[in-house]
């Protein structure tokens, strides 16, 4: 059984605690992918173009000789179109509803019809979570995320989850050497593309994720830290464990969130969860 350090918020070591089984799983990176791919694709929004769209407006032409609006003899392909000016006998033709003129309709137009949503064995997940929580321990697979520590801390007090000011969760984090962390934290660049005009404009770094045992004051105190994330243990999923489908999320755990887990057997094969 692995036994990892307990440490204060002031950064001190207090006592060793025993890791329940669930860190036990060898790091699966094929499960914790398709788990991770599993939830984006129950979370998508469907979408899709308005059925009519570029078919609103007349496109009948004759092709026959002496019919009104005809295009017979004037020497243009069969393209359907709309007149926009007529001058005697003569119109102006511009290409409609066809999907390669200007103003058609799309091709093959997204389907807001379409279900994304993806199935997976609840075993499976289970195993993909017990996977991914065995990455959070290991500084390997931390250190290849990019995350920046002086030692790698997984579990502090109880103490942790009292904080009610992010001032205060702020110099916990530090203390607990993660200062070139969060100074990592505070670089955003703009997003490339169209994603800017989009409501994210700024693309925001991951950061470490806090693991409470219940609902407490740390869910707001430490929700304006950029780019942390704080979860009940009851609540971890495989894609907060790791995001973008990489295992080794730098991951704090309390006390009694630790102790939880042990206790009713969490991710387990016969739990509830």
């Amino acid at each position: 059984m692995t036994k990892v350090q307990i440490y204060t918020i002031t950064g001190t070591k207090s006592k060793e605690l025993d890791l329940p089984k669930q860190f036990n799983e060898p790091v699966r990176r094929d499960l914790i992918k398709k788990a991770v791919l599993a939830i984006q694709n129950n979370t998508r929004q469907s979408y899709g173009a308005y059925p009519k769209a570029g078919q609103r407006s007349s496109s009948a032409l004759s092709r026959r000789r002496r019919d009104f609006r005809s295009s017979y003899g004037i020497g243009i392909s069969r393209v359907p179109r709309k007149a926009l000016w007529r001058r005697g006998t003569r119109f102006g033709f511009v290409g409609a509803m066809a999907p390669n003129t200007r103003g058609g309709r799309q091709a093959h137009a997204p389907k807001g019809y379409k279900d994304y949503s993806h199935n997976m064995n609840i075993k499976e997940r289970r195993k993909a979570i017990r996977s991914a929580l065995s990455a959070t321990i290991h500084p390997e697979f931390v250190k290849a995320r990019g995350h920046r520590f002086k030692e790698l801390i997984n579990v502090v007090e109880d103490k942790f989850e009292t904080f009610t000011k992010t001032k205060e969760v702020k110099d916990a984090l530090i203390k607990l050497g993660l200062e070139k962390e969060l100074e990592r934290l505070t670089v955003k660049k703009v997003r490339a593309g169209k994603g800017k005009a989009r409501g994210r404009k700024y693309n925001v770094k991951t950061g470490p994720l806090l693991v409470v045992s219940k609902s407490c004051s740390l869910q707001k105190s430490a929700i304006n830290l950029p780019g942390v994330d704080i979860c009940i243990v009851k609540n971890i999923n495989t894609e907060l464990l790791a995001p973008g489908t990489n295992p080794g999320r730098l991951t704090i755990f309390t006390q009694s969130a630790i102790e939880t887990m042990a206790k009713e057997s969490l991710f387990m094969n016969g739990s509830k969860k």
